[in-house]
């Protein structure tokens, strides 16, 4: 059993962690452990019992003043009763009060995973072995409860947690705060990894010492955004990626959120991470519930590259449910950059004989085939087939290509609209947008409102026509702007802060009825690059484009951020022309092509301007992807150099997770005037075992490799690059 309760001490147990609660005589859930494996055993001696002055005690604990909910480690923060740290909630009482008091009521213990009725989680498989504790905490004034939920994986070594609000105080209440997780460490001596960055800039890693007050991340652009990822890491100030405590935290929501870091004048720190609260009031009627995210907790004694892997192996396997997620991914080509909207049947097809050369699996038709799209001012929004462009419409264009061999994708935007459409023109008030204000526009487009159920069933509806009529293999689903103007003609005046969170709900809805009702379609995500790379958006979509900028040396940085949560079968990533058309850099095609081979692998470039050795260049290093694709996708992850650290390369590899087989790939990124030997030492290798290297033809240990390492080639220009394959020798 992984969760054990003795004397109201609720023990959650995986393979290597602890995680334990006790409630206390008043009927507070404290927090008491969460670390290294330890015995089933009462530590609340932990708590230090000493008076912290002029801090509160509550009233039902008479003449005690040690016992202060200011200074206690706790499940479920209360507010406004003498805790002045973040609070897990802020609502507002039928009475126009704040205060909410959650004691435990009850709880229940089940095998299985819970899950959330309109929210994505992550699920169990029978081998998993998981378990899912709930315990009840009532205010016992109000009559609004809290039921925390713990899911335990014990042999992934996660622990998921949510919450779900209820209210049958007989009133309606106005809840203005529900976090999903508050998480109390009675030490503040740690370190914070976040991962922030911009368009083209994505999941940049920032380390940083946790400092006294509140250390924030979070998005208000009404998605997870390219600014702050949806994850974070807490750990030890000398944890590395080899040796060290460190604290993962992952929210499964793809719209606003927040995520803080409290240190206290005591030197403890509270962890919060749950849905933005600005700009957030939700009413919750009596006799009604709300639901709050999940959040992975996950915490590895082991260092960095621990914690990934687990969160590697949860997202590969527990979260989406496309048959895609564990098999081989096609290589492809995307019309984009061809032709932007400018293309006839013909053009394509000739486009797509081409690129069967490159060694490409299909075709994706890109922006443009819909509508009035003759650039990106209109159409936006009519999912009717342009029939000057494509004649014979997308099942005629689909059996030309299935024809040569390749399949046959597919890009959408089906959130946003253009003011230029049929469908704008019809219904103007399917917009966000302020009344009396004129609309902030982004690419000339304007949100839909996702809060709507009108709105929701008609994206439905109009992309399932297209994929309906068949030949579709494969859907990019793109999301090119942030979201402002928030006020939805559907609710009245006083629901307008409920219409962020319901526009995520509408996403989610939609998904729903469009991806899990196509499960033969390759869906991937898009959001201007990696706006929305988040663990939800993972529940549908096995693959998302990792980022807009397609610079090899740029992506290099990207791809270290993004594997800290995200498996490598997540990241799109594909090799373009040079000079790159943001950074003006010029990479060796090798190098460029082995920095693709970092996800999902395909092409963004123009087949016809390319010469026969250029494409004899791409076919060999399609094939050589697909050879190596099961162990890039299945196998275990490691950062073997940082490409912050002013190292002269940067390298990763790819450990099976037999210990059987690597692959370890180099890139150099700096010129040396000196004349230095360059070693790149491995991980993740059985010890005493031998490994041939394919390229050398060297049989070393694996005690060797890691210790001595590879020698790399004398003569190292900049951005050359290799990849060296590992077999055991039995």
């Amino acid at each position: 059993m992984s969760i054990k309760v003795n004397n109201k001490v609720f023990t959650l147990q995986t393979e290597n962690s602890t995680y334990q609660m006790k409630v206390t005589e008043h009927g507070h859930l404290l927090h008491l452990y969460y670390g290294s494996k330890i015995a089933d055993e009462d530590i609340s001696y932990i708590i230090p019992q000493v008076m912290r002055s002029h801090e509160s005690n509550p009233p039902e604990v008479g003449e005690d003043r040690i016992y202060s909910l200011a200074a206690y480690p706790q499940e479920f923060s209360t507010n406004d009763v003498g805790d002045y740290r973040i609070p897990s909630i802020e609502l507002i009482n039928h009475d126009g009060s704040y205060s909410f008091v959650g004691k435990y009521a009850s709880h229940r213990i089940y095998d299985g995973k819970y899950s959330l009725s309109s929210l994505p989680t992550i699920y169990a498989n029978e081998d998993d072995c998981a378990q899912t504790l709930e315990i009840i905490l009532e205010d016992d004034v109000t009559h609004v409860s809290v039921k925390l939920l713990y899911g335990v994986f014990p042999k992934k070594d996660i622990i998921t947690r949510a919450v779900i609000l209820c209210n049958r105080s007989g009133k309606e209440i106005r809840l203005r705060r529900l976090m999903s997780m508050n998480l109390d460490l009675m030490t503040s001596d740690l370190d914070m990894i976040e991962f922030y960055g911009h368009h083209y800039y994505e999941r940049q890693t920032n380390r940083h010492p946790l400092t006294h007050g509140i250390n924030e991340i979070g998005s208000f652009r009404g998605v997870s955004s390219h600014f702050h990822n949806p994850f974070a890491i807490i750990c030890d100030r000398k944890t590395d990626e080899d040796t060290g405590n460190a604290y993962g935290f992952c929210f499964m929501y793809s719209g606003n959120f927040v995520f803080d870091a409290e240190v206290d004048g005591y030197g403890q720190t509270r962890i919060a991470m749950g849905i933005h609260p600005k700009q957030f009031d939700f009413h919750v009627s009596d006799g009604e519930c709300f639901e709050a995210p999940e959040v992975l907790l996950c915490h590895s004694a082991s260092g960095l590259s621990a914690l990934s892997h687990r969160y590697h192996d949860i997202f590969r396997n527990n979260a989406c449910r496309s048959k895609f997620v564990n098999s081989k991914r096609p290589v492809l080509i995307n019309s984009w950059e061809p032709f932007r909207f400018t293309f006839n049947t013909d053009t394509l097809l000739r486009t797509a004989e081409i690129s069967k050369k490159l060694g490409a699996d299909m075709f994706v038709l890109d922006d443009g085939w819909f509508g009035k799209r003759d650039n990106d001012r209109a159409g936006l929004g009519d999912w009717v087939v342009n029939g000057e462009k494509i004649i014979g419409g997308i099942p005629a264009l689909s059996e030309k290509i299935h024809a040569m061999g390749m399949s046959f994708g597919l890009w959408f935007e089906p959130e946003m609209v253009n003011e230029d459409s049929d469908l704008y023109r019809a219904h103007p008030d399917w917009c966000l947008r302020v009344p009396g204000r004129a609309p902030s526009r982004s690419r000339h487009q304007l949100c839909l409102d996702l809060s709507r159920p009108d709105v929701c069933d008609h994206i439905i509806d109009a992309v399932n026509a297209v994929l309906d009529a068949g030949g579709v293999d494969y859907v990019k689903w793109d999301y090119n702007r942030y979201v402002c103007d928030v006020y939805s003609s559907y609710y009245p005046a006083d629901r307008q802060g409920e219409v962020y969170h319901r526009y995520i709900l509408g996403l989610y809805r939609i998904l729903d009825g469009i991806v899990k009702t196509h499960p033969d379609i390759l869906f991937e995500g898009c959001s201007g690059g990696g706006g929305r790379y988040d663990g939800a958006i993972m529940t549908y979509f096995p693959q998302t484009w990792c980022s807009d900028n397609t610079d090899a040396p740029s992506r290099l940085v990207i791809q270290y951020g993004t594997s800290f949560a995200y498996p490598i079968s997540t990241m799109g990533s594909h090799v373009s022309v040079c000079p790159n058309k943001k950074t003006k850099r010029t990479v060796p095609f090798k190098t460029r092509a082995l920095t693709a081979m970092h996800g999902t692998f395909g092409y963004e470039l123009d087949p016809a301007k390319m010469t026969d050795e250029e494409m004899s260049e791409c076919a060999e290093y399609t094939a050589l992807y697909k050879e190596y694709q099961p162990l890039i996708f299945g196998g275990d992850y490691y950062r073997l150099s940082s490409p912050y650290d002013d190292e002269l390369f940067t390298a990763w590899e790819f450990v099976s997770k037999d210990k059987s087989s690597a692959l370890v790939f180099v890139v150099m990124q700096e010129i040396s005037i000196m004349d230095k030997n360059c070693y790149v030492h491995l991980r993740g290798l059985k010890d005493d075992s031998f490994y041939r290297i394919e390229q050398t033809e060297q049989i070393l240990s694996g005690a060797v490799l890691k210790n001595a390492g590879i020698l790399l080639p004398h003569t190292k220009p900049q951005y050359s690059s290799y990849v060296f394959k590992l077999s055991e020798v039995r």
